[in-house]
């Protein structure tokens, strides 16, 4: 290996505000893929990011607004996603400092949203090992500036809202069941159930099968979100 990193990506990630770097070792891991074949990939640096980016998202959340912790817990999912930290590190050029197996590359790994989101994590890792967590936040406020200024999880369907807060939260995907249909056609009534193993349930009556599981799954974000 001539050098750790290359020159023109130590400085595009001090010009970010990463730097100055101290560990170029460390740097190359968070930007190394596993197609390239060596002892030490982005993984464990992904792990430690993802969870400073969770903390630093949440604590920005709370500050701004006061939404029901459900509300906020819809929010904090959507921003912290792989699609959105993919977005962000698009936005920032990060892509062409990816270090992939050729064959990775040849396959369009330099624009998967998987591995894009995982390195913008594993950078975030690696600047909090460097840096300690309030320079990492500082960071993740200016990368995130304009997503979270956004609708990114706002107005999100209760359906919607519902399946990401239980794979957010590990649980189960909910079920729904239709408990009661009454009335003549033209004036049907339908009563719905929507659950969560391990966690409850709720239920709702409306004028069609779709309404209802739509007031079913927010009766439940309002409830145990």
């Amino acid at each position: 290996m001539s050098r750790v990193l290359e020159p023109d990506t130590r400085a595009f990630l001090e010009a970010l505000g990463f730097g100055p770097l101290r560990d170029e070792t460390l740097w190359r891991e968070a930007l190394t893929h596993g197609s390239m074949g060596e002892k030490r990939d982005y993984e464990r640096l992904e792990f430690l990011g993802d969870r400073v980016l969770g903390l630093s998202i949440a604590e920005w959340l709370y500050e701004r607004a006061g939404d029901a912790e459900g509300r906020l817990s819809q929010r904090l999912n959507a921003l912290v996603s792989g699609a959105t930290c993919a977005g962000v590190a698009r936005a920032i050029g990060l892509s062409a400092h990816i270090r992939l197996g050729s064959q990775a590359r040849a396959d369009g790994g330099g624009d998967s949203d998987n591995i894009l989101g995982d390195v913008m994590e594993a950078v975030l890792g690696a600047n909090f090992v460097e840096r300690g967590f309030d320079a990492t936040r500082d960071l993740v406020r200016s990368f995130w500036a304009e997503t979270v200024g956004g609708s990114v999880g706002e107005a999100k369907h209760p359906k919607s809202a519902l399946q990401e807060w239980a794979a957010g939260s590990g649980r189960k995907m909910p079920e729904y069941r239709l408990v009661d249909r009454s009335g003549p056609d033209h004036a049907a009534r339908f009563t719905v159930a929507v659950s969560v193993k391990g966690v409850g349930e709720a239920e709702a009556t409306a004028s069609s099968k779709g309404e209802a599981e739509k007031q079913a799954a927010q009766a439940f974000m309002e409830r145990f979100g």
